[in-house]
């Protein structure tokens, strides 16, 4: 199992798990340089598994699976999506009954009011990159809480390449620039094309005739534009939009673009 899904070792006391969580698990330092555990991270009990990303604790709170988005289970008229089911018993496998952590990013909350967190286990087992590694679901940038993308999008590469899990299934296949149109519409969708053209705007390119932008409101998490050059493959990750000048997909952080190739 990978680092950083091993955080904390087994059977430590309480107080020896405190002076760990200082030490090792991202977000113990809080902002201003002050360690605080109690300010940053909290324990949870966990009550009801809603689906892949959220679960209710035992005291009613609602919690959000920060950085990933697992398909969806049936909701009323819409049908299930490919592995929602599945991904719901991954969870309930991994988390039903016990105490979780739960370590946080800069925004605490959604519009929803859910909490926003990633999910740690007491023998520092990471939720949310386990998810990710199984294939039970995808890294799903969510800005400004942008601390654990890296990591996330390490542990989906290869699952992606391997085809494993949701990768596997039409819905969430990594898809052909070419191959994006209406039916896509209103989809988060990976996606893979050769860079055809870049805009003298510098947050835009083309993929074939797919239109890539980073709207200007999420720019500030850029540190530069997109470094690009023609004909580079490149992997984008987004909602597919579309304009009266065709189809587009917005790109949110420097996380949504990966090169693949020179």
């Amino acid at each position: 199992m990978s680092w950083s899904e091993r955080l904390l070792p087994k059977h430590r006391s309480l107080s020896a798990l405190v002076v760990l969580l200082l030490l090792v698990l991202p977000g113990a330092v809080a902002h201003g340089g002050t360690l605080s555990v109690l300010g940053e991270s909290r324990w949870v009990e966990v009550g009801r598994i809603l689906d892949g990303d959220t679960f209710v604790t035992r005291g009613g709170e609602h919690v959000r699976l920060l950085g990933i988005n697992a398909p969806e289970i049936a909701h009323e008229s819409s049908p299930a999506q490919p592995f929602g089911y599945k991904a719901t018993r991954a969870l309930t496998r991994l988390i039903a009954g016990k105490s979780v952590h739960l370590e946080f990013d800069v925004q605490h909350k959604d519009d929803y009011g859910r909490t926003l967190a990633q999910i740690y286990l007491q023998d520092g087992t990471w939720v949310n990159g386990v998810m990710v590694r199984l294939g039970m679901a995808h890294v799903y940038t969510f800005t400004p809480n942008l601390r654990w993308a890296g990591q996330l999008i390490a542990l989906e590469a290869p699952v992606r390449h391997a085809r494993l899990g949701i990768w596997g299934t039409r819905r969430f296949a990594v898809l052909d620039a070419g191959k994006v149109g209406q039916a896509q519409l209103g989809q988060f969708r990976v996606v893979r094309g050769k860079v055809s053209h870049i805009s003298r705007k510098r947050f835009a390119f083309y993929l074939g005739r797919l239109h890539i932008t980073v709207p200007r409101r999420y720019r500030a998490y850029f540190d530069a534009p997109p470094a690009l050059h023609n004909g580079e493959t490149m992997i984008v990750h987004g909602v597919v939009r579309g304009s009266r000048s065709g189809l587009y997909l917005a790109l949110h952080s420097p996380f949504d673009v990966e090169k693949i190739s020179p």
